[in-house]
């Protein structure tokens, strides 16, 4: 599997993931102020996995534009 398609797979892991949990937390019964709290607790998680897997598919790039594939 090369970097090109691995990356595309994650992109679309982390949509289906971001989707999926948007629609669970709008339709669970909960308070408002509950359910603010649970997005933004969410938004954090999401924001750090998106930087974790921005980095390595950068390192990835990186690693293949020098040849070390």
């Amino acid at each position: 599997m090369n970097s090109e398609s691995t990356s595309g797979f994650f992109a679309g892991l982390m949509m289906g993931a971001i989707v999926g949990a948007a629609i669970a937390l709008l339709y669970a019964p909960q308070t408002g102020p509950e359910t603010r709290r649970l997005v933004k607790e969410k938004a954090l998680e999401i924001k750090e996995k998106a930087a974790k897997a921005a980095s390595k598919i950068k390192e990835s790039a990186v690693s293949f534009a020098k040849g070390e594939e």
